[in-house]
């Protein structure tokens, strides 16, 4: 359960069992590869966990979706890349980075080898043949190093550093990618484009090998392991077959169980004289421009199961997210036979003690579908502007829980890499609770999706033409940050067509052309 669709946000990580490598949780700490003070280059290599795998294909479907236990290991030292872009108008760029001793080389690899914050594109290359050697088809995929990983050997370290997952979020600024030295992350997680690899019941050899601008770029063995694939058919099995093909799609990957980590609730509201220090770091939180916009008649869950007939919604995906240097904590106490909690903001000195708090609001039970946690309120502001920028329609939807839903850049300063609150149904609290504590981390976005209650605004008797949806962060300043300067993003549409058939056409935001 999460905000955005198909349960995204930090995605495109472990989502097939690895069958030979054992999956080990990573944890935040410095990053690996200290020894001879010249940094070291990783040895890479493609391999098959297995060499026969099975796939079901089930009745209705289109094709199969395959994992093929393709993974790539990294030994020597770890395998680094740094993904960035300056801002939206410039390219997003990698560059690979290498450590020795104290000393660390960072080397810019060649524009263009990637287009977003999702992997490497193209970097895993099939072909598949039948039982007589016939080529009948070939595929690539993208390859995420922050994938299902695990150790190849015993005397690995025992956790990795690095990230789950690679964002898909449109407006990400910068991602950490890697695979641990003497660990291996998975290649392969659902090969084939939309519908999946159209193979009929039978057996195939399925040869993978790595595209050679990578081999090139990152010194890979061109070796081409082949993998046996028996494709069987299974009767009467749509819904099976839906569940699964989810689980091999990126974005298919539940969010991870919050745990216990070194920002605990406390277990009373705070005492004593409120104060905020005034060289105590403070969150920055950002405003992200929509993006996911379409009409709908708010039959999907964007306005309720029973939208009133003939009504067209604009509706939109959302991201506030915290530049740091300190995360957003913020604690609700409810009074026994209260329906609302005060909230209080936490802060915190550079070594994580709490050194300040300050009465923040309020939170309050949200029982609608979709949500059915607790919101803090005035978190966010979404309104729908005239082309002269000026108030259309203004969104109810002010209340929010707060969950760490996207990595949008991890490389600011103090970027949690592993935040524990991804899940909306334990970061936000039961109808029951008496307290609540929501923790927004440093680099890490919170994203509601068009899909959600609130989510839209009703544009059934406006007229066409050019608007712009405005998402305003910390709207009221209740909460307290390092600046108030970038809490404001806009993004432009042209709304068109006729009642209950209404169109809406979205112009790229600088380079990024994400409707």
């Amino acid at each position: 359960m999460t905000h955005t669709q198909g349960s995204r946000r930090l995605r495109r990580s472990a989502l097939v069992a690895a069958a030979a490598f054992a999956v080990v949780a990573g944890g935040v700490g410095a990053a690996p590869g200290a020894g001879a003070a010249t940094p070291v280059t990783p040895k890479l290599k493609l391999v098959a966990a297995s060499t026969s795998v099975t796939a079901d294909r089930y009745d209705g479907d289109t094709g199969v979706y395959l994992d093929l236990g393709a993974y790539l290991t990294a030994d020597k030292a770890p395998f680094e890349l740094r993904v960035t872009r300056k801002s939206y108008k410039d390219p997003v760029v990698v560059a690979q980075v290498t450590r020795g001793g104290s000393k660390t080389v960072t080397k810019k690899l060649p524009a263009g080898l990637v287009k977003d914050f999702a992997g490497l594109p193209g970097f895993l290359q099939v072909t598949i043949t039948d039982s007589k050697g016939v080529k009948v088809a070939s595929t690539s995929d993208t390859f995420c190093p922050n994938s299902a990983s695990g150790r190849i050997r015993p005397d690995a370290p025992a956790t990795s550093p690095y990230p789950d997952g690679c964002s898909d979020n449109p407006f990400t600024l910068g991602s950490v990618w890697g695979v641990q030295k003497g660990w291996a992350a998975a290649a392969s997680q659902g090969i084939g484009p939309d519908g999946g690899v159209d193979l009929k019941a039978g057996t195939y050899t399925a040869k993978i090998s790595v595209a050679k601008k990578y081999r090139d770029v990152f010194g890979i063995p061109n070796d081409q392991p082949t993998v046996k694939v028996t494709v069987r058919t299974v009767q009467d099995g749509s819904g099976a077959a839906r569940s699964r093909m989810s689980a091999a799609l990126p974005g298919g990957q539940p969010r991870a169980v919050s745990v216990p980590g070194t920002l605990r609730a406390a277990a009373h509201r705070p005492t004593g004289a409120a104060g905020v220090p005034s060289n105590v770091p403070k969150p920055d939180l950002r405003a992200l421009p929509a993006y996911g916009i379409a009409i709908t008649d708010g039959s999907d869950g964007g306005e309720g199961d029973t939208p009133a007939t003939g009504t067209d919604y604009l509706a939109f995906s959302a991201t506030v997210w915290d530049a740091g240097p300190a995360p957003l904590v913020v604690d609700g106490f409810r009074t026994p036979g209260k329906e609302k909690m005060d909230a209080y903001q936490y802060f915190y000195d550079a070594k994580g003690k709490q050194v300040g708090y300050t009465p923040t609001g309020t939170m309050e039970w949200d029982p609608r579908v979709g949500h059915q946690h607790w919101h803090f309120s005035d978190f966010a502001s979404y309104r729908l502007l005239s082309s002269d920028k000026k108030l259309i329609v203004r969104s109810g939807k002010e209340a929010f829980c707060l969950a760490n839903t996207d990595a949008i850049d991890y490389t600011v300063k103090n970027a949690n890499w592993h935040p524990n609150n991804t899940d909306l149904a334990t970061a936000c609290g039961e109808h029951s609770a008496l307290s609540v504590r929501e923790v927004l981390d440093v680099g890490n976005g919170d994203t509601y999706s068009q899909y959600r209650p609130g989510q839209s605004f009703d544009i059934s008797k406006l007229a066409n033409g050019t608007y712009y949806i405005q998402v305003i962060a910390n709207p009221d300043h209740r909460l307290k940050e390092s600046s108030y300067g970038n809490n404001v993003a806009l993004r432009k549409v042209i709304l068109g067509g006729t009642p209950g058939h209404r169109t809406v056409k979205v112009p790229a935001y600088e380079l990024v052309n994400a409707p």
